[in-house]
């Protein structure tokens, strides 16, 4: 596994600078900052949090919330560069989550001593009782149901965002991930599902999902609205759908039928 690096010597010729759910890019496009702008973030001290992992090339930063503009640049949300599909997005998927991961991540949980950075390897250890911490991945599934040619899309309760997508919910303990997509569609949707197959997956930073994407076919039953947990639930028909998230997430892909 690589090994994160915090000197200044190791400031490399790829950069991602994040603040929030926002990163830079350079001018109109889609360009990563260069090496002066990280060194110009460092040096006055912009950065709350910041690494380098030379095994991959690149140098990541997370910014103040209320941090300046750079000349030439400017911010765009994550999911907006993820949407771009090429390899920079991977790379930068796996800065922002480190970044998260570092950020939550201080103290020992069992024994509450501070922790720094391995230098053999992408962890952090201990410095009282040596125990090694590694970065946390959440695998989460997302489905799209379809009934005789409709899709099941549902508006969420809890985000801010006036979109329908698909079910999704978290992996729980003793679960295969197939048990999990047909618990969830069961919980919030209150019907049977069958032919579920795998069609794709996404690391999403926000802050450290790995979305696990599958495809089913409505088995039995009548649609029964968790209030806990959604607003709305609809079969919806491909020429006649609701606002939908926009690309850069599997949710798009599967619903357009892209995977």
């Amino acid at each position: 596994m690589p090994m994160l690096s915090k000197s200044f010597d190791v400031i490399l010729e790829r950069g991602f600078i994040f603040s929030g759910t926002t990163m830079l890019v350079r001018g109109d496009g889609f360009d990563l900052p260069d090496e002066a702008a990280l060194k110009k973030c460092l040096e006055y001290q912009l950065a709350q949090d910041w690494f380098s992992e030379p095994a991959l090339r690149y140098t990541a930063l997370n910014l103040e919330t209320d941090a300046p503009t750079l000349a030439g640049c400017r911010w765009i949300p994550i999911r907006e560069y993820l949407a771009l599909g090429q390899p920079e997005s991977g790379i930068a998927a796996r800065a922002k989550s480190l970044l998260n991961w570092r950020r939550a991540t201080r103290f020992c949980g069992s024994c509450g001593g501070a922790l720094h950075d391995s230098t053999k390897e992408t962890a952090r250890v201990c410095i009282v009782c040596g125990r090694i911490v590694f970065p946390a991945i959440e695998p989460a599934i997302i489905v799209l149901v379809e009934k005789e040619g409709r899709l099941l899309l549902a508006k969420h309760a809890h985000r801010n965002f006036n979109v329908y997508s698909c079910l999704a919910g978290f992996v729980e303990q003793g679960e295969s991930i197939e048990q999990t997509v047909v618990r969830e569609v069961r919980e919030e949707a209150g019907i049977e599902i069958a032919r579920v197959r795998y069609v794709g997956s996404q690391s999403w930073p926000f802050p450290n999902q790995l979305m696990l994407a599958f495809r089913a076919e409505w088995q039995s039953g009548e649609l029964f609205l968790d209030t806990s947990e959604l607003e709305d639930l609809q079969w919806f028909s491909r020429d006649a759908l609701p606002p939908i998230p926009p690309p850069g997430s599997v949710a798009w892909r599967l619903i357009i039928g892209k995977i």
